[in-house]
């Protein structure tokens, strides 16, 4: 029986060295064992006494969920201060709201916040394990709390209202985890195969539910978390099958996304309608046969991939049984802050179809006359802050949840809406919103709906926001043909088109449907009425805020008052690796995949908009070389370097090597940049470096010119087409090389770069592109500066000298010490620089070495 949560400390000592996080930084991902967290909460409780933080006194957490946010949390538990998470989204002014009420003795914050508690001390969270590095990672002198010591505080918010803030103790987050740990228990002997079980938490763990995933629930099971900022269906696909996650755990938008993405694939490849009709039967079939059946989809996930863990809001119906039929397990549970996260959860392997799940043990749940989900139990929590606790139960200790539910006889909790969603209308007809959506949502000329009750001359009744797939898209049939599945008194007779491309949400993504409210106070004039009882608002549809924010953040340039013909580059400020910036903005905002190609192309922000109301269409998929990291392909590499290139290298050239010594120290992966000669470079270079550099170095290369060796032109006659494919083939095995563009697919590029780092290889680029043409070295491509801010290794100059030389007057062979080859002072730079500035200093660098 746990005492309090800094118990499962002790549990991260028993299982030391394995994996417990796993995080992206740039484009790299970064591992934490369960001792290392555990050593770093330690060191982190040493440096709240060192600020003499006291038990009881608050500290803010404003920062990226992952490792050290983990560390701090159970840092602040075992010294027994209060943690006060909040969302990255949260604006200045509701920090500042937020400290007026908690007087927080110290703010732990992302780099590059700008919304800090005012006269707060302020620690950044990534440079945490330096700042505490110095402390002791022991337990000692530390004293667990109990289990009515407030634990944290959850600020639920508005924009309007004042912040309420949830006080959560030790004892309610341990209510739900209890039963839980003991069901698992059961099953852990099924587990041991597939060890470890590695979840993907996409959700923040500013709330309770993220911290529910991402921190308690799969230590219980030894396993690792992953945490990625990005919500890029694609890149979420990617993640789980490159480190074969089991789980995700995500709110119901990321399951939709990823729906829509299936789907997408679906009608790129031409197979909508045979995809589909499988969808149709399926159903009713044994999980093998529906695995089987979708197994193109389980192998694009990865093989290990089997569930989703889904909570925050309510899971569509469609959407729970598309992933069911696919052969997937759909867990879905139900809770909200005050109840520390769930009051009902879905049994992976009993799970009823809709339902959100039975009653955890230790719980009461009732429905009121009205449907309103009544909740009773240890998990509640005690009160709302208000420099002390104020009650939030009733006399009879039951929780108004403010969501209306059914219940069958088995005891499965159903959601039917919010209780302030419910439109009752003037006949005394309740309608759920959910319904509705629904039926909007399965139009294909709807991407995606919100539906809020009305005053009419008729009494209450629904108003459907309809964001619509193009912007040509016919608003009028689509409401027709939702209605004809709906009831009479469900008809839907009044609608708006949003005017951008996404709803405003909560960081959980929720539509905040107050705004949208608002939004139709504030255009209260209504279209004549269309035949058959329609009206609808043609608004004018100008660039989406968070579009022009974004474009501002990255140019510096501001995009307030832009006009949709406005350029991208000249009025807009936007360089090619701006661009890249933007588009993996908009791609994690609206979780779509826009094709970076047609990205490329767009020269006013009007069609920036356009690919983004289309919803964006999958690019092609690149090809990357990983087959040439495997044996036996290292195998050969290996004997023909020291066998055949090596020798051959030395004999036509008789290089000369300097400053080799400066990286006799590195250990680790390396960026090497060097200026482009000729087509030997890399051959140079190769035999310039230490042999533990040179057996693992990855060498970037011009991708439109490999990928046009993988893929000849249309047209190609079949030698042509082979010829191609040979030199591909030998290029990639015998030097490594891998696909870095010029125009466009650079995100992917660099994501490949992060991942052959995280395999322990370094990395060699040729930042001009380029060869020379006159022996003058030519200016450095801005996509090295990002590429270096996102790998977030150091970088070691080199200049090849002489060369050019030999190659004007075309001899093949040089004498001893007339080609040339200096390396330089490795170099380092913060992932806070700017990616120009980093570009030139590496030119300065590379131009600036001379041999010796």
């Amino acid at each position: 029986m746990r005492e309090s949560l800094a118990s499962f400390l002790d549990d991260w000592e028993r299982r030391g060295d394995d994996p417990a996080v796993a995080q992206r930084s740039g484009v790299r991902v970064v591992r934490w064992s369960y001792s290392e967290l555990r050593s770093l909460a330690f060191q982190f409780a040493r440096e709240l006494e060192t600020r003499r933080i006291e038990k009881g006194d608050r500290v803010l957490i404003c920062a990226p969920s992952g490792a050290e946010w983990v560390a701090a949390f159970f840092g602040c538990l075992v010294r027994g201060v209060i943690v006060v998470p909040l969302d990255l989204e949260s604006t200045r002014e509701f920090v500042a709201r937020v400290q007026l009420q908690v007087e927080a003795k110290l703010m732990l914050a992302g780099r590059g916040r700008r919304s800090l508690a005012p006269n707060v001390p302020v620690v950044f969270l990534e440079d945490l394990a330096r700042t505490v590095g110095l402390y002791d990672g022991s337990p000692r002198s530390f004293v667990p709390g109990t289990p009515t010591d407030i634990a944290e505080i959850i600020f639920t918010s508005g924009t309007t209202a004042e912040p309420k803030g949830v006080c959560i103790t030790h004892a309610n987050v341990l209510a739900n985890l209890e039963p839980l740990e003991r069901e698992i228990h059961k099953y852990l002997k099924w587990e041991r195969p597939f060890h470890p079980l590695r979840f993907l938490n996409l959700l923040p763990l500013s709330h309770v539910f993220g911290q529910f995933m991402g921190v308690f629930a799969p230590q219980l099971l030894g396993g690792e978390v992953l945490f990625q900022d990005s919500m890029n269906p694609t890149e979420i696909i990617l993640t789980v099958r490159k480190h074969r996650a089991s789980v995700i755990a995500a709110v119901p938008r990321v399951l939709d996304s990823l729906r829509h993405k299936i789907e997408r694939d679906h009608a790129a490849a031409g197979q909508t309608d045979r995809f589909n009709a499988n969808l149709i039967a399926a159903d009713g079939q044994h999980f093998l046969r529906r695995w089987w059946r979708f197994r193109r989809v389980h192998r694009q996930f990865g093989w290990k991939f089997w569930a989703f863990v889904s909570g925050g809001a309510a899971l569509s119906a469609d959407t729970e049984v598309f992933w069911r039929r696919l052969g997937f397990v759909v867990v879905q549970g139900y809770g909200m802050t005050e109840t520390a996260a769930l009051v009902s959860l879905n049994h992976p392997f009993k799970i009823g179809r809709g339902s959100i799940g039975k009653t955890l043990p230790g719980q009461e749940v009732r429905l009121s006359e009205s449907g309103e989900i009544l909740v009773r139990g240890t998990n509640v929590s005690p009160g709302y802050w208000r420099g002390g606790l104020v009650p939030l139960t009733n006399e009879e200790g039951w929780l108004k949840t403010g969501d209306v539910g059914e219940r069958d006889a088995q005891g499965n909790l159903y959601f039917r809406s919010r209780s302030k969603d419910v439109i009752v209308t003037a006949s005394g007809m309740n309608i759920y919103p959910e319904d509705l959506e629904a039926a909007l949502n399965s139009q294909p000329e709807v991407r995606e709906s919100a539906v809020i009750g009305v005053e009419s001359h008729h009494g209450p009744e629904p108003s459907a926001i309809l964001i619509m797939s193009r912007p040509d898209a016919d608003a009028t049939a689509a409401v027709k043909r939702a209605n004809q599945g709906l009831n009479q008194y469900q008809q839907i007779r009044r609608w708006r088109v949003w005017p951008e491309a996404d709803f405003p949400r909560t960081p959980t993504r929720k539509v905040r449907k107050r705004e949208l409210v608002e939004w139709i106070k504030q255009r209260a004039a209504v279209t004549p009425d269309q035949p058959g009882g329609y009206s609808e608002i043609k608004s004018p549809q100008p660039a989406s805020s968070f579009i022009l924010e974004q474009i501002a953040r990255v140019s510096g340039e501001s995009a307030a008052h832009a006009d949709p013909a406005a350029n991208l580059a000249t009025d807009l400020k936007l360089d090619s690796m701006g661009r890249v910036e933007l588009l993996s903005a908009l791609e994690d905002h609206y979780q779509i995949d826009i094709d970076e190609a047609a990205f490329t192309e767009a020269t006013t922000l009007a069609e920036v908009e356009k690919l983004v109301r289309e919803g964006g269409t999958e690019s092609t998929e690149r090809v990357y070389p990983r087959w040439s990291l495997r044996w036996p392909v290292t195998w050969i590499r290996t004997l023909a370097s020291y066998l055949l290139l090596l020798p051959l290298t030395r004999l036509m050239s008789r290089v000369r090597v300097a400053g080799r010594e400066r990286i006799s120290d590195e250990r680790g992966p390396l960026l090497f940049v060097s200026n482009h000669v000729a087509m030997v470079d890399q051959s140079l270079i190769l035999a310039a470096l230490p042999a533990r550099f040179r057996a693992k170095l990855a060498i970037a290369m011009e991708g439109e010119k490999l990928w046009g060796w993988r893929h000849p032109r249309k047209g190609a006659g079949l030698i042509t087409r082979l010829a191609g494919l040979i030199e591909y083939v030998l290029v990639v095995a015998l030097f490594n090389v891998f696909p870095l563009p010029q125009k466009s697919g650079f995100r992917r590029s660099f994501g490949f770069a992060g991942e052959l780092m995280d395999r322990g290889y370094s990395v060699l680029v040729f930042p001009e592109g380029k060869r020379t043409r006159d022996g003058q070295m030519q200016s450095f491509m801005e996509g090295i500066g990002l590429l270096t801010k996102q790998l977030g290794v150091k970088v070691v100059p080199v200049r090849i000298e002489g060369l050019y030389e030999l190659k004007r007057q075309r001899r093949y062979f040089a004498r001893p010490g007339e080609v040339r080859v200096t390396v330089g002072e490795p170099l380092g730079f913060s992932t806070s620089e700017d990616p120009a500035m980093v570009t030139r200093t590496l030119e300065e660098r590379v131009s600036s070495l001379e041999s010796r």
